[in-house]
């Protein structure tokens, strides 16, 4: 069930809501969450809702006996590796057999396993919370409902943020929602809903219309346009469920860090890793990064911690090499910059800095968007017009020069950057009028997704892959 869709929007969220408000005791809210969010993951996911219930009282069962002091060490490391099995198995089987029959001429065959929605999410999740039990970071949860309220939480389950245990340890034992958090949770849902119904589902598809063409066809103009249309949409996408999710949780009284900073004003790469996917991000800093020393170890080794971490980060996307790829190109830009260019790019203009960072996101997200080496050569040797500038009649004959994809991309370049949506919420808390602006806009923008859902089936999702 999309967050983006008219059952979810009209039938479950309301009815949830609903019952939510009516319970008074925090315990019985966490019990009814626990049971909406079971239901919810298995309307669509039907029989690995057990699944995720053998993960919660897995990983409940293990922090217990590290709490209790029974070889913690050795508990610690067999939770680890079985959330990695387990995860493995679903997520990467078909890619590792694959590759290990092209490696040794073999013929395994695929068990072509089904992919469990938020299985990154979840698994994550339970591992840091046994980890920050073991490292005397959080209080161990006792009661199981509850651990299992935070595993299941339908807001966050299936795309994200990665919300740690610590973060809403106090919260989900004592909370409560006021008519701020309230009213602040919907204007943040629905934007979050606007973000990815009027924006990414618009670029999505001019990205998908050039894209069919072949790169004689779509040229160095359509390969620009296609991808700063990807851009945008993975952005889009990906923050606007985020925004849902942040929203729903503000409504229960959960306060979920926030997962993106405006990432495309970012001045260097290292300062992009910054903003995006802030939860994974610092997942891997605090869980694989500085275990593994950080920087506070020789070059070599540095070098060689900064690069694990990228090549896992990439795998986490998808069990497919140019995801590897991805996280391989990006790590050896954080080297190159951290030790040849760094001091260098603090002395451009931001201009410059701003042009180098969006030229190797962009370049970064033809990797991860294409799934073999043939196809991202062809759009990137099509960006830089080995097939000159493109067909027009390719442009008129598939639809790529609607005037509401140009919109939508309007629309992505301005609501990227900070500018206009800080300087309304700013005058909106001193200004009435501004207010009544915001509050005005929040209601066109609910009626205008409503509207666009109702009148097309196209709704993708990029990170359900993953």
């Amino acid at each position: 069930m999309l967050f983006s869709s008219i059952e979810f929007i009209f039938l479950f969220l309301p009815c949830f809501f609903i019952v939510y408000y009516l319970l008074k005791k925090t315990s019985h809210r966490n019990i009814f969450l626990l049971l909406a969010s079971l239901f919810f993951y298995a309307w669509g996911e039907h029989g690995y809702v057990f699944l995720m219930m053998f993960f919660i009282a897995l990983n409940y069962l293990m922090a217990v006996i590290i709490d209790r002091g029974w070889h913690p060490r050795a508990v610690l490391a067999f939770t680890v590796a079985a959330n990695l099995l387990l995860i493995g198995f679903y997520k990467y089987a078909d890619f590792f057999i694959g590759t290990f029959n092209s490696l040794f001429a073999t013929s395994f065959p695929l068990p072509h396993i089904p992919l469990p929605l938020g299985i990154s999410f979840f698994t994550f999740q339970t591992m840091s919370y046994v980890i920050d039990v073991y490292r005397g970071d959080t209080k161990v949860q006792k009661n199981i409902l509850y651990l299992g309220e935070y595993v299941s939480s339908f807001p966050q389950l299936v795309a994200g943020p990665i919300v740690r245990y610590r973060t809403v340890a106090e919260e989900i034992g004592e909370r409560g929602a006021s008519l701020g958090d309230m009213a602040y949770g919907l204007r943040r849902f629905i934007f979050g809903l606007a973000k990815k119904v009027i924006i990414a589902n618009n670029v999505a598809a001019l990205c998908d219309t050039i894209f069919k063409g072949t790169p004689q066809e779509y040229g160095a103009v359509g390969a620009w346009a296609g991808m700063l249309a990807y851009t945008m949409q993975i952005y889009f996408d990906f923050s606007g469920y985020s925004d849902m999710a942040i929203g729903m949780g503000r409504m229960m009284g959960f306060h979920f860090l926030e997962n993106f900073n405006y990432p495309y004003v970012a001045r260097s790469i290292t300062d992009f890793w910054r903003r995006w996917h802030i939860s994974l991000s610092t997942f891997f800093r605090d869980y694989l990064y500085i275990p593994l020393g950080g920087n506070r170890v020789k070059k070599g080794r540095w070098i060689f911690n900064l690069l694990v971490v990228w090549l896992l980060t990439g795998l986490w996307h998808g069990a497919s090499w140019n995801f590897v790829a991805w996280g391989v190109y990006y790590g050896i830009i954080l080297v190159v910059e951290k030790l040849l260019i760094g001091k260098y790019l603090e002395k451009c203009g931001r201009v410059v800095q701003h042009v180098y960072t969006m030229f190797l996101v962009i370049v970064g997200w033809v990797i991860f968007r294409m799934e073999s080496m043939g196809s991202i050569l062809d759009v990137l040797s099509s960006m830089f017009g080995r097939n000159g500038a493109g067909s027009v009649s390719f442009f008129v004959s598939s639809q790529a020069l609607q005037g509401k994809y140009a919109l939508a991309l309007l629309l992505a370049v301005l609501f990227c950057t900070p500018a206009l949506t800080k300087t309304l919420f700013r005058k909106a808390e001193t200004s009435v009028t501004a207010k009544v602006c915001l509050n005005a806009a929040t209601v066109a923008l609910l009626l205008i997704s409503v509207l666009l859902l109702v009148s097309s089936s196209y709704n993708p999702f990029i990170y359900f892959r993953f």
